[in-house]
């Protein structure tokens, strides 16, 4: 009797790990899946990303040349508990923050969603997932782009030696000031829930640039280091939304040339589901 219900439990478990796992692969395909507009609705014209980037770069050397080195002499007069203080919001500025919160609840709705939940619950979930599933990729793939690039640059960090000590490819923690890694991952942050939830974008960009400011104060980056971490950061969030836009996934483009974010579900039903999925 004992061993039946011990084959019996351990055969409902892998029912359930298989449900979970097929729930996330399911949820991962839709992001794969072919794309329904073309790439010309997506992006502006070449000429100007070509000026953008050119603005950026340039943006970049005139932070590099004029304001790296005099921010290290400026942040270095500044009292110690301005320092201190800015040195523990700036661990607010690590990835893991977002994306650890963000993987935890996609688990949750491929747990939650059953069979018995019902059409209305399975469509709910799917929506809200997509929306996790852009958050998490609008940070995480920036910031791993600067994680590996900044070992090529291989930047010293702010020292007594300046702003222009290199050793590429060195993938030493002291050389691997550019671009900024936390700066990468807030400005990636406030640009995706930006364009999520436009009426969230004061709060997310105060965050952003608190985080960004802290990473100079504490003399872990430069200021170059930081706006080319914006312009990562930013611009992989916008990548990733044309992605989902183009496959019709919680974006759309518009007749106008813009990206809108598609209505997600309200949250009277988002309560329902919850309630129901809750009484499982």
């Amino acid at each position: 009797m004992t061993a039946s219900l011990h084959a019996r439990k351990h055969a409902t478990t892998g029912t359930r790990l298989r449900r979970v796992a097929a729930n996330l692969k399911a949820w991962l395909s839709l992001v794969a899946r072919p794309r329904r507009f073309k790439e010309s609705r997506l992006l502006p014209p070449r000429r100007r990303l070509v000026l953008g980037g050119l603005a950026g770069i340039a943006l970049v050397a005139f932070c590099m040349i004029v304001l790296d080195a005099r921010g290290v002499a400026f942040t270095g007069t500044l009292p110690l508990w301005v320092v201190v203080t800015f040195n523990e919001i700036t661990d607010y500025g690590k990835s893991g923050w977002t994306l650890i919160p963000l993987g935890c609840l996609i688990v949750l709705a491929a747990i939650l969603s059953t069979p018995s939940a019902g059409r209305m619950s399975a469509l709910v979930l799917t929506s809200l997932v997509v929306r996790l599933e852009f958050l998490f990729l609008a940070i995480a793939l920036p910031g791993l782009f600067v994680t590996i690039v900044k070992g090529f640059i291989g930047r010293l960090r702010p020292s007594e030696l300046g702003p222009f000590i290199y050793s590429p490819w060195s993938w030493q923690h002291k050389f691997a000031s550019l671009p900024s890694g936390h700066s990468a991952a807030a400005f990636a942050f406030a640009v995706a829930v930006s364009l999520l939830w436009p009426r969230a974008r004061v709060p997310v960009w105060i965050f952003a640039a608190v985080i960004g400011l802290s990473r100079v104060v504490i003399q872990a980056h430069f200021v170059s280091d930081v706006f080319s971490a914006f312009f990562v950061g930013g611009f992989g969030a916008i990548l990733v939304r044309n992605w989902f836009a183009a496959r019709r996934l919680a974006f759309v483009p518009g007749r106008d040339g813009a990206v809108h974010a598609m209505p997600g579900p309200s949250w009277r039903r988002v309560k329902t589901v919850a309630r129901r999925l809750s009484g499982q």
